[in-house]
C-alpha cells in the first residue's frame, strides 16, 4: 500500500481526486495483481454475507450453544411495535442489526469478521440499515467496505484490532472507527471528514477492556456491537457537520496502542478480570464447565463397550 497512516491516505485521496473507497480498490489491485472487477466482486460477496447474517439474526433462532445469548435483536425489533425507540427508528435499526449479526456469530452462523468475529456486527448494522433508509445501491456499499478496509488497514498496522492484544477498544473500537469513516463517505462527506470521524469514534472507546464471560464472545460482546453501531452513526454525523477530531486521528490510534499495551493481561480477552470475574460471571463460568464435564462423561459412557 502507498499509505501507512490516515494522514497519508487523506493526502493520496486529495492528490488523486479519489474517494477512500475507490483509492483502496486501486491499492488492493496493485497489491494482489488482480483485476478491479475481481476484487470488487469478492468484496460484493462479503457484503452479501453481511446482509444474509442480518436477515438470519432477525428471523431465525440465534440461541447460542451455551444458551447464554440469542434473539435479543428480535426483541428490540418487536418492542418497536408497542414503544417508540428512545434512539429513534434509524439508530434503533442499526443497533438491532448489529445485535443480529453478533448473535448469528455466537450461534455458529456465517459472518464476515470486520475486523474480528467479536466485532462483526457493527459494520453490517450501520451499512445495511443505512442502505435501507436511503435506498442506496449495493455498489456504493461495496465501495464503502473498501473505505472501511483502508481505515482498518491503518489501525492494524499502527495499533491493534485484537482484543487479546489491546482490549475491546481494539476490536469494537476499530470496527466503530471503520464504520464511522465509511459512513461519512456514503453520505457524501470528504475523505478529510471521514478521517476525522475515525478519530472521534476511537476516542470514545479508549480504555475499553476485553472481558468475555467464560471466554466466550457473547457477554458483553454482543451488546457492545449494538452500542458500537450507534456510536458510529453519531461520529459520522459529527464529522459531516464539521466537527473535527482536535487530536489528529493518527495520534488517537497511537494512544490506543499505548493504552492497550499498558492494559493488564486480565483485561485482554483472558476472562481473568472485568465482567468475567464478577460473582455472576464466575457462576456462569462454573456452570459452563460443569455442563462440559457432564457432556464428556455422557459421551464416554455411550462409548463404553458392552458388559463393561
Amino acid at each position: 500500500m502507498k499509505f501507512r497512516t490516515l494522514s497519508e491516505l487523506g493526502e493520496l485521496c486529495a492528490s488523486s481526486g479519489l474517494s477512500i473507497g475507490r483509492l483502496m480498490l486501486e491499492e488492493q489491485c496493485a497489491e494482489s495483481g488482480k483485476q478491479p472487477q475481481d476484487e470488487f466482486a469478492k468484496m460484493a460477496a462479503y457484503y452479501g454475507v453481511m446482509k444474509e447474517a442480518v436477515q438470519r439474526g432477525l428471523t431465525e433462532n440465534t440461541t447460542s450453544r451455551s444458551g447464554l445469548t440469542g434473539l435479543d435483536a428480535q426483541r428490540v425489533i418487536a418492542k418497536r411495535q408497542t414503544l417508540e425507540p428512545s434512539l429513534g427508528g434509524p439508530a434503533s435499526d442499526a443497533m438491532a442489526y448489529a445485535l443480529a449479526v453478533s448473535e448469528v456469530n455466537a450461534s455458529m452462523g456465517r459472518i464476515i469478521a470486520t475486523p474480528t468475529a467479536g466485532s462483526c456486527g457493527i459494520i453490517p448494522g450501520v451499512f445495511v440499515s443505512t442502505q435501507e433508509r436511503f435506498g442506496l445501491p449495493d455498489e456504493e456499499l461495496v465501495y464503502a467496505l473498501f473505505a472501511a478496509g483502508a481505515i482498518g488497514y491503518v489501525i492494524a498496522n499502527n495499533s491493534f484490532v485484537s482484543g487479546a492484544e489491546g482490549g475491546c477498544q481494539a476490536e469494537v473500537g476499530s470496527a466503530i472507527g471503520m464504520a464511522a469513516g465509511a459512513l461519512v463517505e456514503l453520505r457524501g462527506g470528504t475523505p478529510a471528514q471521514a478521517i476525522h470521524a475515525v478519530g472521534l469514534a476511537l476516542k470514545n472507546t479508549l480504555g475499553l477492556i476485553c472481558d468475555p464471560v467464560g471466554g466466550l464472545v457473547e457477554i458483553p460482546c454482543i451488546v457492545r456491537n449494538g452500542f458500537g453501531a450507534v456510536t458510529a452513526l453519531a461520529a459520522a454525523d459529527m464529522a459531516l457537520a464539521g466537527v473535527r477530531s482536535v487530536i489528529p486521528s493518527d495520534e488517537v490510534i497511537q494512544v490506543m496502542l499505548e493504552v492497550g499495551s499498558a492494559m493488564p493481561e486480565i483485561h485482554r480477552e483472558t476472562a481473568g478480570g472485568g465482567l468475567a470475574q464478577t460473582p455472576t460471571g464466575r457462576k456462569i463460568m462454573d456452570d459452563l464447565k460443569n455442563k462440559k464435564k457432564q457432556a464428556k462423561a455422557k459421551d464416554m459412557g455411550n462409548k463404553a463397550p458392552e458388559g463393561s
